[in-house]
């Protein structure tokens, strides 16, 4: 199965991690550039306004996109951030709805953080996995029984 996996470029080691877990069972997978690139683009000194070139200059919001229309499912890892656990930011917002207007199949890594837009969340319908991912594979085996 292909899997593209979204989240926070402070999730880097987890959505390694899942990599690595769904690589080894089979699976081919695709991780945020941020995270391919982690190095050369954790800048903590870095302003809004350079994220937001960076990310702009990358066409990554656009790119991201394009990349989720050839995976069979998406895969969020949302990770404790600011003190919040399940964290889910502004960017993978944003691609959690690129999931579900491409009708793809939606799973979150873990239970939704409560945030002013969770209901949005929820009404994406996502699958949570609860940090087992071997349910990834068990739910899209069912599903097509």
């Amino acid at each position: 199965m292909k899997i593209i996996i979204c989240g926070s470029i402070s999730a880097a080691k987890e959505i390694e991690d899942a990599r690595d877990q769904l690589v080894a069972t089979g699976h081919e997978v695709e991780i945020p550039e941020g995270v391919k690139h982690l190095k050369e683009w954790q800048d903590p000194s870095a302003t809004t306004e350079e994220k937001a070139e960076r990310k702009i200059k990358n066409d990554l919001i656009r790119g991201y996109y394009e990349k989720m229309k050839g995976y069979d499912v998406v895969l969020v890892v949302n990770s404790p951030k600011k003190g919040i656990d399940g964290y889910i930011g502004g960017n993978t917002l944003i691609e959690m709805a690129f999931a579900h207007i491409l009708n793809k199949k939606l799973y979150i890594l873990n239970p939704l953080p409560e945030l002013s837009y969770t209901s949005e969340m929820i009404a994406m319908q996502p699958i949570i996995l609860n940090g087992d991912l071997s349910q990834i594979v068990y739910l899209e085996i069912t599903d097509k029984v």
